[in-house]
């Protein structure tokens, strides 16, 4: 589990995080939603261990974040994937490349092994075909061409998935998502709200979502936090999101169906 107690953060004379208490529970998709600058990429960095808190505590796994070794921390980060606003796919690499990167990087150059991670990572994330249904041979066929792709030949919604694939290198126990959907159009951000469900349900993951996207939030969320001003003004599950009276939160989610009305 991660836990945030009265977590404080100021860049100079600007107060990004007031106080925030938040736990993220295993197993479950969390979503973080607010205004821009309200300090949802802030909190993020602070539980990777980018960022250091003025004041407070963040937990993963009972173990407190600031006190951990240099070793510590990296052994920690290997069990978070993140997957980067607009994918971060590196252009100049293949698909294969893309998503094996970090684990070459961190010293497996058995290629049995890297093709094996490969595999099943694309087939997680629903790039490649079911092996039982389609047989070994087109399975094989389907990987030799995928992996030899570049980004450039990807649509969006590839693009995020690859992504996602990348992230799942290692079977890391916990998965951040910065704004998934963003850029893609209602099939596609569909299409990746159901994989982002059937990763944390297949996998056991527990999924921490920053979004902007509501439809998103209905769809997967089975927890909720709001931040306004550096602080939580909502946590719940996204039933109780939608019928809150709470003005702050009732204003933002205003916004969002005045913008569903309009589509």
């Amino acid at each position: 589990m991660i836990l945030l107690k009265d977590v404080h953060k100021s860049f100079g004379p600007k107060h990004v995080l007031q106080g925030i208490n938040l736990a993220i529970p295993n197993g479950k998709i969390t979503c973080i939603i607010g205004k821009s600058g309200s300090g949802k990429s802030v909190l993020l960095k602070h539980i990777v261990g980018l960022l250091t808190q003025d004041q407070g505590e963040v937990q993963i796994d009972g173990y407190s974040v600031d006190s951990m070794t240099q070793k510590e921390l990296f052994d920690i980060r290997r069990n978070i994937g993140y997957v980067f606003q607009g994918a971060a796919l590196f252009d100049s690499m293949t698909v294969y490349e893309n998503v094996i990167i970090g684990l070459y990087e961190h010293g497996e150059h058995d290629m049995d092994i890297l093709n094996s991670e490969a595999r099943r990572v694309l087939s997680a994330v629903g790039l490649l075909p079911d092996i039982s249904e389609s047989g070994t041979m087109h399975f094989e066929k389907e990987f030799a061409l995928l992996s030899a792709r570049k980004p450039s030949d990807l649509s969006g919604g590839m693009k995020k998935r690859v992504g996602v694939a990348r992230a799942l290198v290692g079977s890391p126990s916990y998965i951040f998502y910065d704004e998934p959907t963003t850029g893609l159009d209602p099939v596609n951000s569909e299409q990746i709200d159901k994989m982002i469900l059937e990763l944390s349900k297949k996998l056991s993951i527990t999924s921490l979502v920053i979004t902007h996207d509501m439809f998103s939030v209905f769809n997967i969320a089975d927890h909720v936090a709001m931040l306004d001003n550096g602080k939580v003004c909502f946590e719940g599950d996204a039933h109780t999101l939608q019928i809150t009276e709470d003005p702050i939160v009732s204003e933002f989610i205003s916004r969002f169906q005045s913008d569903a009305r309009m589509q």
